[in-house]
């Protein structure tokens, strides 16, 4: 997928490249020379904004990328050169990190829309007994036919200042998460595993069925607030029918091919969904900008990742047993394989990322550079024992691997050398934690992302 449609269709607010002196946040990803020759004057070339990146038509194939058994350093340049200076990489190798990911595994994110529109739909603050104000907002992410997103907050009626947030997508609706009635049913397909739900529809017996799961009374009195939103409203997780972003700027161009399975990119489609959260989010006068955390569970967690990689104003991540394609060493042995999830999900990434099914070795990255794209922000792994799919242990080496760029910034980085022991939480800046049980997200589990985020949002 190429960057040329979705500059036309969509428009871009081009973001410079943070200098190292201030770390300017970059909440959208620079295109390509070809993308900003499409647009004319809308983008300045990626050359102009401070990157020397290659060009993403520039990049070699599957094919003839050198063999690499072990988890590449984050810190050498694609033709070699090493990164020795914080400036370095954040000129040059953290630019060519994004486009590297979104060139051979996740596909181009699509830009920041001109046409952004925010549409209150309710404010209530009498919600969870008075505990918490909840705001009801509707995204416009561009011109009419647009994908349109409800966003879900809930802030705490007891605080005098600007509240953390934690920022997580959701698989069942934001009307699953709280029983509260105003919260408008979430419009498009959902999974038929969602309790309450009817020929991938919801209905109002699914109104508060996964709130045991999203302890937002605990969030909310230790300070923080919660926003969320549905998958569904993005693209919906079906590899045989794109209904979203993709399906309208498909229409939109006149090319059907970007609608396609093999090459859709849905992860980047959702982590462009955090981003335009986000964009309302940092607008909020009651929400501290400053300290966002993406959380997601799964699939979720693999988007919060790459969300918080590409966009420095989410200031932590929480990628929950996020496996293959997320947290997990594509060059993994253990758990989920890379063509295994390019066969069962096809259209979580884009078509050059099935060219490594069989050679991941030659991958010119592997997910610790991902994690390396949130340094010098927090990230915390959370696993569960019996979730051998998402290799637990190959995700702590991931970690381990991003180590060096984190050093490289005086930002602290694992501050363990062994994976430790369940029911551990290792609070360094790349955190890490593991529990008994199975692959779910639960109360429990949110207990240490707050424990967490107060270790590295609130104490510091």
């Amino acid at each position: 997928m190429t960057a040329r449609f979705l500059l036309a269709v969509v428009g871009l607010s081009l973001a410079i490249i943070p200098d190292i002196a201030n770390a300017t946040p970059t909440p959208d990803p620079v295109p390509g020379p070809a993308a900003a020759a499409a647009a004319g004057d809308a983008v300045k070339p990626a050359s102009q904004a401070g990157t020397n990146a290659p060009a993403p038509d520039r990049f070699p194939d599957a094919a003839s990328l050198p063999s690499q058994p072990q988890l590449p350093d984050p810190l050498v340049m694609l033709d070699g050169r090493r990164v020795t200076s914080a400036r370095q990489w954040v000129e040059k190798r953290r630019p060519e990190l994004k486009e590297l990911f979104q060139h051979y595994m996740y596909g181009q994110l699509p830009p920041k829309p001109r046409a952004l529109r925010f549409e209150i739909l309710g404010v209530h603050r009498d919600s969870l007994g008075g505990l918490a104000t909840l705001k009801l907002i509707r995204v416009h992410c561009g011109p009419e036919g647009a994908p349109v997103l409800d966003l879900a907050l809930f802030l705490p009626n007891d605080r005098h200042v600007k509240t953390p947030v934690f920022l997580a997508m959701n698989f069942c609706g934001n009307h699953a998460i709280s029983s509260d009635a105003r919260i408008p049913l979430t419009r498009g397909w959902l999974y038929d595993s969602c309790k309450g739900c009817t020929n991938g529809q919801a209905t109002e017996l699914a109104r508060g069925s996964q709130a045991a799961d999203w302890p937002l009374e605990r969030i909310l009195r230790r300070g923080f607030g919660l926003a969320t939103f549905c998958t569904t409203d993005i693209d919906s997780d079906r590899k045989e029918i794109s209904d979203g972003v993709y399906r309208w700027l498909a229409g939109e161009t006149g090319q059907p091919e970007l609608a396609e399975a093999a090459n859709r990119g849905t992860i980047a489609a959702w982590a462009w969904g955090f981003h335009r959260c986000v964009d309302y989010l940092e607008q909020d006068t009651r929400v501290d900008s400053r300290r966002i955390a993406a959380v997601g569970h799964s699939r979720n967690g693999k988007t919060a990742l790459l969300a918080a990689a590409l966009d420095e104003r989410i200031a932590l991540a929480i990628p929950h047993q996020a496996g293959c394609g997320g947290t997990a060493p594509s060059r993994g042995k253990i758990g989920e394989s890379v063509e295994r999830i390019n066969t069962a999900f096809p259209h979580w990434f884009n078509g050059e990322f099935k060219k490594f099914n069989t050679q991941t070795d030659r991958l010119p990255f592997d997910q610790n550079a991902l994690v390396a794209l949130c340094a010098p922000r927090p990230v915390l792994f959370s696993n569960a024992e019996e979730d051998q799919w998402a290799n637990p242990s190959g995700q702590f080496e991931v970690l381990q691997a991003a180590n060096p760029v984190y050093r490289l910034l005086k930002a602290g980085g694992l501050a363990a050398t062994t994976l430790p022991a369940s029911g551990h939480l290792i609070e360094s800046r790349l955190g890490y934690y593991i529990r008994p049980g199975k692959h779910s997200m639960t109360a429990d589990d949110w207990g240490i992302f707050l424990a967490f985020a107060e270790a590295q949002l609130v104490e510091r």
